[in-house]
């Protein structure tokens, strides 16, 4: 079996995996992700650098998939990496087969966030605008049609039940002179005679 991009797929065994225990929440999930999306352990381990500096070491992928830009088919091929907290996107490009980040912002500064979802097809279009204004649009393709729906389920939990208004993100301000927090009985100091 070979990856378009980067060859023969490497074979790993159950025992000695990529995977290890040492490892943080992000890099014990990108692999098994990228792989469950058919995406070849060389391209995910060419793209985890890039990820890597973009996205916290608590931060567990969500979606790691292959896409493409309409109407740009010879920019390269982009690969997507949704989080609960960020979306990163990056490019390689098709001659030099060299690395780009394409995109990289957190979910709560995307707005018009839009997909439709075309099973005819076998794809699904994503569609946001950037924090510079930008409108950003990915076509996603999948292997059937069913697959589709549930690209579209996890699209909805992602950024309609995450993306909060700035109101209900705020914490705290700086001088609240709000009631101080009851500790729970457990956390109470105790008193020593």
């Amino acid at each position: 079996m070979e990856d378009a991009m980067c060859g023969p797929l490497a074979h790993i065994t159950p025992r000695r995996g990529v995977v290890g225990q040492g490892m943080d929440v992000f890099s014990r999930t990108f692999f098994p992700a990228a792989a469950e999306a058919g995406i070849a352990t060389q391209t995910a381990s060419r793209h985890m650098p890039v990820f890597r500096r973009c996205v916290g070491s608590g931060d567990a992928p969500v979606l790691v998939t292959r896409c493409s830009r309409p109407n740009r088919s010879t920019a390269g091929d982009y690969l997507l990496l949704l989080t609960h907290r960020r979306l990163v996107v990056t490019r390689q490009t098709r001659v030099l087969h060299r690395l780009r980040l394409h995109l990289n912002t957190e979910l709560r500064e995307l707005s018009n966030v839009t997909w439709g979802p075309d099973p005819r097809l076998h794809c699904l279009e994503l569609a946001a605008t950037a924090i510079d204004g930008v409108r950003e649009r990915f076509v996603i393709r999948t292997r059937h049609p069913k697959q589709v729906w549930q690209l579209d389920a996890l699209l909805n939990h992602a950024f309609r039940t995450r993306v909060r208004t700035a109101r209900e993100r705020l914490v705290a301000t700086i001088g609240d002179s709000g009631p101080a927090p009851v500790r729970p009985a457990a956390f109470r100091p105790a008193t020593v005679r």
